[in-house]
């Protein structure tokens, strides 16, 4: 019996000819951004039609870079605890505290309305996570970080070909970060990026330049100067050759992903499950089950992976602590993934269908 993955990414010859190019061409890296890794971080950018794109190492560096830009010192930064854990160490990397509050019962993502009540004089930023492909509202939160004179930074590790108002993520924010890791919409063997979107999106992205390259800085040939402190983010050529075609194609695989997302939505019969929506990137889908550990061990027997995201951050034991948050406990047991990736044949879409609607109300 073949295994249905989770994830799966979507490859063919064309990467495999250009890792070979870029193994011969004996330029593997540059700290400096040159190559493959300028040519990517120039599409990105048209692609999200955002003021700079800087190309990094992963999601977590370029979540931890961009918090950075701003002074979060002892100060706080609302996210939601339903995310990858990269959400709060990047808050915690830069000497925050991360703040968690609710999400949207009907998409899984920040409740703008719970971002308003926890605003203080000690709230820095608000880091939204655009859950599984899901846009968050971003309006609602511009009004706020704009009414409170503080940085909205978007997590769009999920959204990569994402819609928000007619203009693609990336597009919005002062600063958007993207993961570009294996199992994502747009996957690299390893890779991140931010966009920058602000007045001084040039003066940051110099800033950027600086600190994924451990702090180096006016560069002239075999000299340079350490202007800040900095860390060893950047990206590598192999990454970059194959993040060139895999954003060639992105539309095509979201269009996939929105595909099977639809019949989805309309075929799996539980209440609880991921909402339609056509400007999401479907990086994920969720539904929401009872019997979330019985409906898994069904599922693998028949070969179909399904997977947990996310265990709330705030119950972790680094973080754990005295704040109730109803909504994200609740989903947090009873959130399951299943398999939306492009390499599904519709024999197993069905095959995926028809075993949710048998186990996962039983």
């Amino acid at each position: 019996m073949r295994k249905i993955k989770l994830f799966d990414p979507v490859i063919d010859k064309e990467e495999e000819q250009v890792i070979i190019k870029t193994l011969r061409s004996h330029f593997w890296a540059s700290g400096e951004g040159g190559g493959n890794v300028k040519k990517f971080e120039n599409e990105f950018r048209r692609y999200t039609s955002s003021k700079q794109c800087l190309a990094l190492n992963s999601g977590t560096a370029a979540l931890h870079v961009a918090l950075s830009l701003i002074d979060v010192r002892e100060k706080e930064v609302i996210i939601p605890s339903l995310s990858f854990v990269a959400t709060a160490h990047a808050v915690v990397y830069n000497g925050g505290k991360p703040v968690f509050v609710d999400i949207d019962e009907k998409t899984l993502c920040i409740d703008e309305h719970q971002v308003e009540k926890s605003i203080n004089s000690k709230t820095a930023a608000i880091l939204p996570v655009h859950f599984g492909g899901m846009p968050c509202n971003l309006s609602s939160l511009a009004r706020i970080s704009k009414e409170n004179n503080i940085h909205l930074i978007e997590d769009a590790a999920h959204a990569a070909g994402a819609v928000y108002n007619n203009k693609k993520i990336g597009s919005h924010g002062f600063a958007v970060c993207f993961s570009f890791h294996p199992v994502k919409n747009l996957a690299m063997p390893t890779g991140g990026a931010i966009t920058l979107n602000g007045e001084n999106s040039i003066k940051m992205k110099k800033i950027i330049e600086s600190k994924r390259w451990c702090g180096i800085s006016d560069r002239r040939g075999s000299s340079y100067d350490i202007s800040t402190l900095g860390w060893n983010y950047y990206m590598n050529e192999f990454s970059a050759a194959i993040g060139l075609i895999q954003l060639s194609r992105l539309d095509k695989t979201n269009r996939k992903r929105i595909s099977i997302a639809k019949q989805y939505s309309r075929e799996i019969h539980l209440e609880n499950k991921m909402p339609f929506d056509s400007h999401c990137s479907y990086h994920l889908y969720w539904i929401r089950v009872k019997n979330r550990k019985n409906f898994m061990k069904k599922m693998k027997t028949f070969g179909i992976e399904t997977g947990i995201h996310y265990n709330p951050i705030h119950k972790m034991s680094y973080y754990k602590n005295r704040k109730k948050l109803p909504l994200t406990e609740r989903v947090g047991k009873e959130v399951v993934t299943i398999p939306i990736h492009p390499n599904l044949s519709q024999n197993e879409i069905n095959l995926i269908i028809k075993m949710t609607n048998r186990y996962a109300k039983t």
